[in-house]
C-alpha cells in the first residue's frame, strides 16, 4: 500500500483507517491475529513506531487487543452490523423515524442567524433561530444537524423546539404549515469537527442531507443541514420498471 505522502493526515492515522476498512469489509475477521508490526511496516514503507501508533488507535477504539506473548488480535468490528437509519423519501416517514427512534439530543449552539439559502429554495423568513445539535441513539452519536427555523414558528413552542426533534413538531402543528418539503443527499467525508462530535476517524465517509421546507406563501420555514455517520445509513428505493 502507498500512503499519501503530501497529505496533512499523519501516516499512522492513514494506516489505522486502512486497517479499519479491512476489518469492516471482512478481509480480516474477528479473532484473527494481526500481521506482525515488522510485516506491516514493510507493506506501508514506514517505521515500526508508526505502525505501533496505528495499532494503538484501533486498540483504544476496542477493535484490537494486544495479548502478551501471542500478538495483536481483532476483537471487535469497526462498523455496526445493523444499519438501522433509513434515508426516507416522504415527509411522513421522515417524521415517524424521529418519533420511533426518540433520539437523545445534545444542543451545542443556539442563536439568531440568517439561513444559508439558495435562490431556488424560496423566500427567506424575516428571522431564523439557529440550533446546532447532535442526535444519539443508545449513547452513540449518529448525526450532527444545523437547523434554521423561522423565528415566528420557534416562538410558538420554544421549550419543545429546544428539547424535541423539530420535524415531528412541524408536521403536528395546526393548519398544515408545510407546503413543500425537499431534500438532497450527497456522500462526503468527515471534517475535524464532525469526526470529534460523531467519534469517527477524520475523513470517514458520511452522508450529507440538506432539507428545505416552505410554507404556502413560499417562505422557507425550515432548513436542515445534516451529517450522518456513513456506517449507520442505508438507502432503500423502489425502482420503477
Amino acid at each position: 500500500m502507498i500512503l499519501d505522502a503530501i497529505s496533512h493526515i499523519p501516516k499512522y492515522v492513514q494506516i489505522a483507517d486502512i486497517l479499519r476498512q479491512r476489518i469492516a469489509r471482512g478481509v480480516w475477521s474477528r479473532g484473527m491475529c494481526l500481521p506482525a508490526n515488522e510485516e506491516l511496516a514493510a507493506e506501508f514503507g514506514v517505521s515500526r513506531v508508526t505502525v505501533r501508533q496505528a495499532v494503538e488507535v484501533l486498540t483504544r477504539d476496542g477493535i484490537l487487543e494486544a495479548q502478551q506473548g501471542r500478538g495483536t488480535f481483532i476483537t471487535g468490528s469497526s462498523v455496526p452490523q445493523d444499519r438501522w437509519l433509513r434515508v426516507e423519501t416522504t415527509l411522513a416517514d421522515l417524521a415517524n423515524v424521529y418519533r420511533d427512534t426518540s433520539p437523545e439530543i445534545i444542543n451545542i449552539a443556539e442563536s439568531k442567524s440568517d439561513a444559508p439559502l439558495r435562490p431556488e429554495d424560496g423566500t427567506p423568513a424575516a428571522n431564523y433561530v439557529f440550533m446546532r445539535r447532535v442526535h444519539s441513539r443508545k449513547k452513540q452519536a449518529y448525526c450532527v444537524i444545523s437547523i434554521y427555523l423561522d423565528e415566528t414558528i420557534f416562538r410558538k413552542s420554544p421549550k419543545r423546539f429546544r428539547t424535541e426533534t423539530v420535524i415531528p413538531l412541524l408536521t403536528e402543528m395546526r393548519n398544515k404549515i408545510i407546503k413543500t418539503a425537499r431534500q438532497t443527499l450527497s456522500i462526503g467525508t468527515a471534517d475535524l469537527e464532525v469526526s470529534k462530535l460523531l467519534h469517527i476517524p477524520l475523513n470517514s465517509p458520511v452522508a450529507e442531507v440538506r432539507r428545505v421546507f416552505t410554507s404556502h406563501d413560499n417562505t422557507v420555514i425550515y432548513l436542515g443541514e445534516v451529517t450522518y455517520r456513513g456506517d449507520f445509513v442505508r438507502i432503500e428505493m423502489d425502482l420503477r420498471p
